[in-house]
């Protein structure tokens, strides 16, 4: 997938990626949503992630809280307030234990109130990211507290980029259902 580089495909591409995301979620079948995700038989699954989530809801948590991140950063600072993206004391190489902390606060949510928390923050970051221009979002150097990257970018990763993520390891566990009996 193309990174966007204007308002109107960074906006295009997280609809786009969301309607995809969700078409897949609502095909899924009673089987695929009542078997644990496991990946561990595929040795090219070696990343955390593979191994972390477990079922439909700790994906579409994971993408929540990847969204309040976003939310938090951007109207902290845009409001005066010092704040890196990733809250203390995570840092972008201990990032992936941030990610635990996410599946194991959401442990005891269902997966319809994860449905319900994925599709209002998906919203909010898109609502969000309409009241900057296509120059404040993709132009490098209009925020300093985005540092070398643009704001699109970040608002990218949390929607379009992310979404095909959730899509690729939604697709794996569904085929790894079918291979299995009932």
């Amino acid at each position: 997938m193309v990174r966007p580089t204007t308002k109107p495909s960074l906006m295009a591409d997280a609809d786009s990626n969301y309607q995809k995301l969700n078409q897949l979620i609502d095909s899924m079948t009673e089987k695929e949503l009542s078997i644990v995700f496991d990946f561990s038989d595929d040795d090219r699954k070696k990343e955390a992630h593979w191994g972390r989530d477990k079922n439909l809801r700790d994906v579409l948590v994971h993408l929540y809280e990847w969204h309040q991140l976003v939310l938090n950063w951007v109207v902290a600072n845009m409001k005066g307030e010092d704040r890196s993206f990733l809250p203390a004391p995570y840092n972008w190489k201990t990032y992936g234990v941030m990610n635990v902390a996410f599946f194991e606060k959401h442990q005891n949510t269902s997966l319809d109130q994860s449905k319900e928390m994925f599709e209002k923050s998906h919203q909010d970051v898109l609502k969000l990211a309409d009241t900057f221009t296509n120059e404040e979002l993709f132009t490098k150097g209009t925020y300093k507290w985005v540092g070398g990257s643009t704001l699109g970018s970040y608002f990218a990763s949390a929607t379009a980029s992310h979404y095909d993520w959730a899509m690729k390891k939604i697709k794996a566990h569904i085929k790894n259902c079918k291979g299995i009996k009932n």
